[in-house]
């Protein structure tokens, strides 16, 4: 979920009279361990939430499933309340890119292009991953637009490891998504997660001066999450304040990952395919 990540990215000075906000922390090999645990959860909800899926579910029904099954394992859902969002999950179709919320009047029907986002907080830590699920048979582009979004953001974690730059990660994944033709949301990142959902650095998936380009150090956990589009990189937020739709309606796909930063590489997580 990368919910208010953007305005980590704004090089705006504070107000005066407020905190200033902690800056990038190293976990642990106790905390490690623990985000293990939580990013478990994650994947493991995801993992069974794209083997159930099918049409006629509503994206009410997921989250009901994926609060149930993150409290079953000793969680508690990350989202649900934070900054007042009311599920346990974003669920976002085709045009919507991120933090649609989930209702009993939005059914899933084949040839949708859903994006499930969900987090867990386990004893003090916060796992954070999403997936982009092709309902049924989808289109050619809308398949196309999924690969290429997983691939992005592989390209990007497989460029992570002690020393490296934030640049070199972003740097990966714009060339990757660029190449096929498609575009990078801006108006949101990648961040810091740990003992809170969101911490810094703010990790961008497109080469900017207008953030720190933060050298990488063994223990960071980093949640990467690239966010595509088939058209125009550009979104709007709907007057439900929470669900970023593309301008000019055209789909969306979205990966992500928390993952640790090694001495001599990474380690992702919030993998499914241990599970």
């Amino acid at each position: 979920m990368n919910i208010f990540s953007n305005l980590l990215s704004q090089a705006t000075q504070p107000a005066p009279a407020k905190k200033q906000r902690r800056g990038i922390e190293i976990k642990s090999p106790r905390e490690i361990e623990i985000m293990r645990q939580s990013a478990t959860i994650v994947a493991t909800v995801l993992k069974e939430i794209s083997e159930l899926v099918k049409p006629g579910m509503t994206t009410a029904d997921l989250d009901a499933y994926a609060e149930k099954r993150i409290r079953e394992m000793g969680a508690t859902p990350s989202f649900k309340g934070y900054h007042g969002f009311p599920g346990s999950i974003c669920s976002s179709i085709n045009n919507e890119a991120v933090h649609g919320i989930p209702s009993p009047k939005k059914v899933i029907r084949v040839g949708d292009v859903l994006k499930v986002d969900t987090g867990a907080y386990y004893q003090g830590f916060h796992g954070d991953s999403c997936i982009s699920i092709a309902v049924g048979e989808v289109t050619q582009e809308a398949a196309k637009l999924i690969r290429v979004a997983e691939e992005a953001l592989y390209k990007g974690i497989e460029q992570v490891k002690a020393g490296v730059y934030l640049l070199d990660l972003a740097g990966a994944i714009e060339d990757h998504v660029k190449s096929n033709g498609f575009s990078i949301v801006e108006e949101f990142t990648g961040h810091g997660v740990g003992r809170n959902l969101h911490e810094e650095p703010s990790v961008f998936n497109y080469r900017t001066r207008e953030m720190p380009n933060v050298k990488l150090r063994a223990g960071m956990t980093l949640a990467i999450e690239p966010i595509l589009n088939a058209g125009s990189r550009h979104t709007r937020t709907l007057s439900d304040r929470w669900t970023a739709v593309t301008v000019d309606n055209s789909l969306s796909a979205q990966f992500e990952h928390t993952v640790l930063v090694t001495e001599t590489g990474y380690e992702i997580l919030t993998d499914r395919s241990k599970l």
